[in-house]
């Protein structure tokens, strides 16, 4: 009788096993791409962002220009007078002239760099709040599509053209982000010293 009971119980757990490794198996993938190069490129507000961009930076090329040729006159005129010395030690005249070419040459790099931070601050500011609002419309698309992996395109090697569901986060991104702001990226407040 105890023999019987231990066939059984060993029988019982037989079968027990396989449905519990069953149980902790992960569902099976079904899998959406999305194209972010081309949500970046096409959703409306991206559309108007990259737009507003471009006009700052070619200001910003602009500026460089003029600055360029505001200096160039005195650089060269500089650079005639030093190479007429021959070697020589310049006057004190000569000496200042260079200087203030100098201050206004640094003065001109730093607006310069000024301008160029800003528009990258601008830029990195844009991209935060098209992620912000891009991932809830991917998650939408999945549900929407009965999806639990999200692949970037590029990351795929072969995939079949239905699983492409970039038109419908591109709507899904359209509706939740109407504009962008163009400022740029919000400064971290400076650390203040901690009290004694």
């Amino acid at each position: 009788m105890r023999n019987l009971i231990t066939i059984a119980a060993l029988a019982a757990s037989t079968i027990a096993i396989p449905t519990a490794a069953q149980a902790q198996r992960a569902p099976a993938a079904v899998i959406v791409v999305v194209d972010s190069e081309r949500v970046y490129r096409e959703c409306t507000a991206c559309r108007t962002a990259q737009t507003q961009l471009q006009a700052q930076v070619t200001a910003l090329q602009t500026r460089q220009q003029a600055l360029t040729t505001q200096l160039r006159p005195d650089g060269q005129s500089i650079q005639t007078a030093i190479q007429a010395l021959n070697g020589r030690e310049p006057d004190a005249a000569l000496r200042t002239r260079v200087e203030a070419f100098q201050k206004r040459q640094e003065a001109a790099n730093q607006e310069l760099s000024r301008g160029q931070q800003n528009i990258q601050s601008i830029q990195a500011n844009v991209l935060r709040q098209i992620n912000e609002r891009l991932a809830p419309a991917i998650n939408q698309t999945m549900v929407a599509r009965g999806a639990n992996v999200a692949l970037d395109v590029g990351a795929t090697l072969a995939r079949a053209q239905g699983l492409d569901v970039t038109t419908d986060v591109l709507a899904a991104l359209n509706r939740t982000l109407p504009s962008l702001s163009l400022t740029p990226m919000p400064q971290q407040q400076q650390q203040r010293p901690q009290g004694r």
